[in-house]
């Protein structure tokens, strides 16, 4: 069964950070709250997220300085910041949001079903990604097992790589059928060439799978 992703909220005004969690409750996934910086930058310290909603006018460490510390941090720096404001001070006040990295940037009061469709987007991406570090790790686990097992006691390499490759196949069906919705939806460039990158990711794992088949180009050494 695969766990539900994390989406963290960070908002110093508790009412905020309530109208959050009503608006995303319809995903189905784990809020977590933070209620300032410094909790977010400890919550990351522990827990992986798919996206993070962050206010930009808090007290002490507000969400500029926030999201150059989560960037700077190996762990965090690719985790999606949508960045919320209710104060909207001009191009050079949202210039400076995305210089610190965030892939989106909303002014409240915002509409509540576009910033659940944004944030789904980046969950669904989350969940590839998830998905395709599984079918990884058990392909060498259980290459490692063949390569180590006595005869009998593992399964067949040729029954092995057929079902990982009908599970990756699954994966790849959902990530093109993502890459579709993202292009017809002409949704933001950032979501784009993230379900970009994680299509090439899967073309190599599909290559490295091919090249292990029984008759491929070295093939039969990879799984002897």
């Amino acid at each position: 069964m695969v766990q539900k992703a994390k989406i963290l909220l960070v908002d110093d005004r508790p009412e905020n950070l309530l109208a959050l969690e009503a608006i995303l409750s319809a995903l189905d996934q784990t809020l977590v709250r933070a209620s300032s910086g410094e909790e977010a930058l400890k919550a990351l310290l522990t827990d992986d997220f798919a996206v993070i909603l962050l206010d930009v006018q808090m007290p002490g460490m507000d969400g500029f300085e926030t999201a150059a510390h989560i960037k700077r941090r190996e762990r965090t720096r690719d985790i999606p910041i949508i960045f919320l404001t209710a104060i909207n001070h001009g191009p050079h006040h949202t210039f400076r949001g995305y210089a610190a990295g965030a892939v989106d940037y909303i002014s409240k009061p915002f509409d509540p079903w576009v910033l659940r469709a944004k944030v789904s987007v980046f969950v669904e991406l989350y969940m590839k990604n998830c998905q395709l570090r599984e079918q990884a790790a058990l392909l060498r686990l259980q290459l490692e097992g063949n390569g180590k097992a006595e005869a009998g006691e593992a399964k067949e390499p040729a029954g092995l790589l057929a079902e990982l490759s009908a599970r990756l196949a699954a994966v790849e069906e959902q990530a093109e059928a993502l890459s579709k919705q993202l292009g017809d939806e002409s949704t933001d460039a950032a979501a784009v060439a993230t379900a970009a990158h994680l299509e090439r990711k899967l073309t190599g794992l599909r290559r490295a799978l091919d090249a292990l088949e029984p008759g491929s180009p070295g093939g039969q050494a990879a799984v002897n």
